[in-house]
């Protein structure tokens, strides 16, 4: 595997800071510094702490059981992750609150206190035992962005049947193959959802999938768009209204141990089998509880709206299960930042008077690209925190979302964690830390990680590395779902008793953490080894650039050439002096080790469901080779179009 150089120096020179905004520190609600002190002085106490804010039908034994490297957060404590997000809420002036804001996207929307909440997660749960489910079953959830969603999760939760949310844009293939892994019971789908206007056929994707699924008894199916009446199969197929009607509208939630398994989520995977993360009930929801009240800053007013779908982590973490722990409002978005028009999203905050925004990087670029006319359009004065989430953020994209989202007043949390661990691990406390654009600051309170090199050993500050984590966390996967060894071998194989994220990291002179990107990002030019993170950073810094992946190709001389695919402001001409002038840009910003050897302009760049640009195939055709799976790609047409432009051009 390639690895980071020992040297990182062209973020170094990121050097704009920005301190908390006193008003906001003094409100805040992490305020006190000596929290890192404390949490670092006696984690387990930290956690304790956490945890006893929640409600437990009893209380854990032992904090932690920590056989390297599998670990056991509050051993023999009982609880419910329904109950903490839902009934413990009930009996006081929560109750009437907003619990769930939905917005569809042809502009149907509801709204869902706690009460409301309770009393359909309660109706379905019922509906799902009628079916057969029993604890421990397994359950697919294959849904669009619509109350639903979130109600079956917690249907499930409260039942003990652990839940498998698969992205409503994922192919009938990929639904078989997680199913099978996990030999799920029951599917819950929908007849469609919208996407740009157009319907997604998720119920004929799931009819497809389930032509090899044995162990599927029973498929609910919410009526989203009537266009699937025709589809329902007798005795298999039910829908979510007949499923519901009649059902009590209070079912007991069942006490589940710290350790039984609350959910499984499978990466897609680039190669190989996708990988069921297991997550478990008490670790898992400390976590995401205490990281969502202090990363977010939330109080009682807050109208919270984290934008990614929820069949990523993210929107389990910090849609779903962080922010109704909390007691918080919650938004929930059906659609895409494109329609209508693109000014959908800041449309959306508008509307719910939103106070907090939590969002991709590569949303941000987009909207960078865009201009910004659009988020002018509309009042977002509501808004107090911004955040954001999936890749490492350029620190010009950083300075745009401030200057333009934020209007210069709202803090940035820029925030690094994975499928994995289930929970934010480095990111700023809002009302504490001083933010510098494109480092996502330091490690969460009760978080140890740190930069290490090939061997290892911890870089010195102002080197780069392959970041870890040393110490176990509360929400970390426990397992790999059915395979064990495979668990060891991914992530813990690398270094003794360290977990290896896979990311490569830059550690500065204040201890700050720049992320790097996966460490197969990086690129090997004469025995420099760059970052991928670096040469997109110093693209997108010039004016005219919105967005850019940078990947190696062989060469014969230097070993890889770079080469960087670019997507340019709507106003900005492609041409060849352009070409020149970036990579001279470049060359300023790093070095000339880091000057592209060609540039591809690009109107959008192929990028997965999540967001995540996949390099691997712009590889491809920087290579001239047969482009590999495109099974993960929001928009394969990207990847094909660029192939017709560019493919004869790289072969040659």
């Amino acid at each position: 595997m390639a690895e980071v150089s020992s040297t990182i120096d062209a973020l170094l020179h990121e050097n704009r800071e920005f301190p908390p905004p006193p008003d906001f520190a003094r409100e805040a609600v992490a305020n006190d510094p000596g929290i890192y002190d404390r949490a670092a002085k006696d984690p387990e106490a930290f956690w304790a702490g956490m945890a006893k804010e929640l409600h437990w039908f009893k209380p854990w034994d032992k904090v932690l059981q920590w056989d390297p490297p599998f670990a056991q957060w509050f051993v023999g404590g009982k609880l419910n992750v329904s109950y903490n997000c839902l009934d413990r809420h009930l009996d006081g002036p929560r109750r009437n609150k907003a619990a769930l804001i939905w917005e569809g996207e042809p502009g149907d929307w509801k709204v869902y206190t706690y009460w409301d909440l309770h009393r359909e997660v309660c109706r379905f749960a019922n509906a799902l035992k009628s079916l057969g489910v029993e604890k421990g079953d397994r359950i697919t959830i294959y849904l669009p962005m619509i109350p639903e969603l979130p109600i079956a999760m917690l249907a499930c939760a409260r039942i003990g049947a652990p839940h498998s949310v698969i992205f409503g844009g994922f192919s009938a293939e990929s639904i078989r193959g997680r199913i099978n892994d996990c030999e799920s019971k029951l599917i819950i789908t929908a007849d469609g959802g919208y996407r740009r206007g157009n319907v997604v056929p998720l119920k004929r994707n799931v009819d497809e999938a389930l032509e090899e699924t044995p162990t599927i008894e029973k498929v609910v199916v919410v009526r989203r768009t009537g266009t699937a009446d025709d589809l329902m199969q007798s005795g298999r197929d039910i829908w979510w209204h007949d499923a519901v009607e009649g059902q009590s509208a209070k079912c007991d939630a069942e006490p589940m141990d710290s350790e039984d398994m609350l959910y499984l989520l499978y990466t897609s995977g680039t190669t190989g089998k996708p990988k069921g993360i297991v997550h478990t009930t008490g670790g898992y929801l400390v976590g995401v509880y205490t990281t969502s009240k202090y990363v977010f800053d939330l109080k009682e007013d807050d109208v919270y709206w984290c934008t990614a779908d929820i069949g990523w982590v993210t929107g389990h973490s910090y849609i779903v299960y962080g922010p109704l722990a909390n007691g918080a409002t919650s938004v929930m978005y059906e659609g895409t930042p494109d329609h209508p028009d693109r000014d959908r999203f800041w449309a959306v905050v508008e509307k719910y008077g939103c106070t907090i925004l939590y969002t991709a990087p590569t949303a941000i670029r987009t909207f960078m690209k865009w201009g910004e006319e659009y988020p002018e359009r509309r009042d977002l004065s509501t808004l107090r925190l911004l955040g954001t989430v999936g890749e490492p953020i350029n620190p010009e994209a950083w300075i745009w979302y401030w200057q333009n989202i934020g209007q210069g007043r709202c803090p940035v949390v820029d925030t690094w964690w994975q499928t994995e661990t289930g929970m934010i691990l480095v990111t700023p406390l809002p009302g504490l830390t001083t933010l510098k654009p494109g480092s996502a600051t330091k490690p969460f309170p009760g978080i140890t990680a740190d930069v290490v090199d090939e061997n290892g050993i911890p870089v010195a500050p102002g080197q780069g590395g392959l970041l870890v984590l040393t110490k176990p966390w509360p929400a970390m996967l426990r397992t790999i779902y059915g395979d064990p060894d495979r668990y060891i071998e991914q992530y813990w194989s690398r270094f003794p008793n360290l977990y290896f994220t896979g990311d490569g990291c830059k550690k500065d002179q204040d201890g700050y953490l720049w992320l790097l990107g996966r460490v197969d990002d990086v690129i090997n030019v004469a025995a420099h080894r760059i970052s991928t993170m670096e040469v997109e950073s110093a693209l997108v810094d010039h004016h005219a650039v919105v967005e850019a992946a940078s990947i190696g190709r062989s060469d014969d001389i230097k070993g890889q050439a770079v080469v960087a695919f670019v997507t340019l402001k709507d106003t900005v001409t492609p041409s060849d002096e352009l070409k020149v002038e970036l990579k001279k840009h470049v060359t300023q910003k790093i070095g000339a080790i880091a000057r592209p050897d060609d540039i591809f302009f690009t109107a959008e760049l192929p990028k997965t469901r999540s967001g995540k640009i996949m390099r691997r195939l712009l590889r491809d055709i920087a290579e001239g080779r047969a482009i590999g799976d495109t099974t993960t790609l929001a928009d394969s047409s990207v990847i094909q179009t660029l192939k017709e432009k560019y493919g004869e051009e790289t072969e040659g």
